[in-house]
């Protein structure tokens, strides 16, 4: 019940088959709290809504891809505004878009400074390769500044 109340519309077996030992509603509260008046908020709320499991089976599959290529650019050395860089964050800003909510590049910006500056959330991503969430950040610091600011 409590992860239908954040929009996951799965049976408890498709959402251990999805999300694993991981529990979305876990933080349903906080989310609500940190950006419940906010237009993505709401967006990101009425997409999830109509996700069946092959949805959820795509987005994880997508997430775990932008997440790969992010970490092989950090571990091939690539500088954050590389061209490799640049793709790996323009492709993660557009995944967050496609699935969740419009992500201007200023939101992205932010987002990944809460990456960086928030432990739970830079422990994710430095998990993956050592010094990710400062990777992530400044390759979509340097795409949105390639972009130009939003309008």
């Amino acid at each position: 019940m409590e992860a239908q109340t954040i929009g996951i519309r799965l049976t408890p077996e498709e959402r251990f088959e999805v999300f694993g030992d991981f529990h979305p509603e876990d933080y349903g509260e906080e989310a609500e709290q940190r950006w419940g008046g906010t237009k993505a908020y709401r967006q990101s709320q009425h997409r999830v809504a109509s996700y069946t499991k092959e949805d959820w089976q795509q987005i994880k599959y997508e997430e775990e891809e932008v997440h790969a290529n992010l970490a092989a650019a950090l571990a091939a050395g690539s500088a954050p505004d590389s061209d490799e860089a640049l793709a790996a964050a323009e492709a993660h800003r557009q995944y967050i878009t496609c699935w969740f909510y419009d992500c201007s590049y200023d939101i992205h910006r932010g987002l990944t400074d809460m990456y960086l500056n928030e432990e739970r959330f830079r422990a994710h991503y430095d998990a993956l390769v050592p010094g990710l969430a400062l990777f992530i950040r400044e390759a979509a610091y340097a795409n949105a500044n390639l972009a130009g600011t939003d309008c």
